[in-house]
């Protein structure tokens, strides 16, 4: 018998949500990799400060630059402190729920795109959109693996 057989039928669809967070991940390093370029900002610094600041040479003239870069950072680490918990969830619950977790995971990942260009072009004002639509993909996930673990645990029947 092989792996796939032994999957439930629709896990396809958790494998492209799962497909889809790694795509809005790798959107967001693209954000920081320009916002790096942008003002100059090298590595490992995670985040800019005042000290990064050249008015006379340097690609980071002002506070401003400062507070673009660091808003660009942050919209990729928000993401990346909270999606292997995003795709262990949506994995588990496509166990039982295959389409439900794949479109949670989709949704989220839609969020995280959009949260991430607001947030890198308009500051934390930029990332409201984005992070509304996330949580309409990451809290059913969150809610699915507590009723998954009743069902499995015989508090509830399925």
């Amino acid at each position: 018998m092989s792996i796939i057989q032994l999957l439930p039928e629709n896990y396809g669809f958790v494998f492209a949500g799962l497909f889809s967070t790694i795509l809005a991940n790798f959107s967001l390093t693209v954000i920081v990799i320009k916002a790096r370029k942008k003002y100059g900002i090298k590595y490992p610094t995670l985040y800019a400060t005042a000290q990064d600041i050249d008015e006379k040479g340097g690609k980071c003239k002002n506070q401003a630059d400062v507070d673009a870069y660091n808003s660009a950072q942050r919209c990729h680490q928000q993401t990346s402190e909270n999606i292997a918990t995003i795709q262990l969830c949506g994995a588990l619950n496509g166990l039982l729920f295959p389409r439900f977790a794949g479109a949670c995971l989709m949704l989220y990942s839609v969020g995280r795109f959009l949260y991430g260009r607001g947030y890198a072009s308009k500051g934390p004002e930029g990332r409201r959109l984005g992070g509304g639509i996330s949580h309409l993909g990451d809290i059913p996930l969150y809610l699915c693996c507590a009723y998954s673990a009743a069902v499995l645990a015989g508090y509830i029947s399925y």
